[in-house]
């Protein structure tokens, strides 16, 4: 996969190459133009492509696992009129899952928090507001976010957060430098269940279903009645094709918490 590194190093390596060539050889600028232009759509396609990986390391699956384990996991919450159908289904078929919460949601239902945790499932970071310019932040400002949501959810459940789950898959230098900073393990996603969109609950149960099998991750949210009905038919066909929900730290054999 495409690295941010080699990609920059091979794009001043062209550009020298055609500025030299364009010395001795008057060729034309053409070709830098063509280097800039192909550069700055691939930093551009992985600042959003989260698994490519581009700029930092995200796990995203563990096709290596020897159970029948898939992990559900939901973002943007928690949110008071869904979260709690959400913990029923999970109950309802003994399975268990990842909530990557927005620390002001977290901050406005304390309580929710508690009950995620209570119920054996995993907390992560999605950063304090989610905002949308979340990707035009400094490196001190994201880590500003992250640090405020971490501590948040621990002084309410007393668990200091490792996992965390880039607001709109985005990804840059400034958010590599602030999650090696604070240490923090970036969870990606191998199924998208694009749930958010306009598209049917039955358009996206059978896009999650056609894709979905051991050791993937599923991409939720636990923010729409949508959400709700897929996810209980998604558990629905986990149970019939004898795969089980289990936390992301345990599908990915990884700590949700610091010590």
């Amino acid at each position: 996969m495409l690295k941010r590194r080699f990609i920059n190093k091979a794009g001043v390596l062209f550009l020298a190459l055609t500025a030299i060539a364009g010395f001795f050889f008057h060729t034309s600028w053409w070709w830098s133009g063509a280097v800039l232009f192909i550069w700055f759509w691939i930093t551009l396609l992985g600042s959003f492509l989260i698994r490519w990986n581009y700029h930092l390391k995200a796990i995203h699956s563990n096709k290596k696992i020897p159970d029948n384990w898939v992990s559900i996991t939901f973002d943007d919450g928690p949110n008071v009129d869904i979260t709690p159908k959400v913990l029923q289904l999970l109950d309802a078929y003994n399975a268990k899952a990842t909530f990557f919460c927005i620390g002001k949601q977290a901050k406005a239902h304390p309580q929710l928090l508690k009950e995620i945790v209570a119920k054996g499932h995993t907390l992560g970071n999605h950063t304090y507001s989610h905002a949308r310019s979340f990707g035009f932040l400094g490196t001190q400002q994201v880590m500003d976010e992250l640090r405020k949501t971490n501590d948040l959810i621990e002084k309410i459940t007393g668990l200091k957060m490792r996992l965390y789950r880039p607001c709109f898959a985005v990804t840059n230098p400034q958010i590599e430098k602030a999650v090696a900073q604070l240490g923090l393990h970036v969870i990606g996603w191998s199924v998208r269940s694009l749930d958010t969109t306009p598209r049917p609950a039955s358009m996206v149960l059978k896009r999650i279903t056609s894709k979905t099998s051991k050791g993937d991750v599923i991409l939720l949210h636990d923010t729409s009645e949508k959400s709700v009905a897929v996810l209980e038919q998604l558990l629905l066909f986990l149970q019939e094709n004898n795969l089980r929900s289990v936390p992301v730290d345990r599908l990915l054999q990884s700590n949700a918490y610091a010590k």
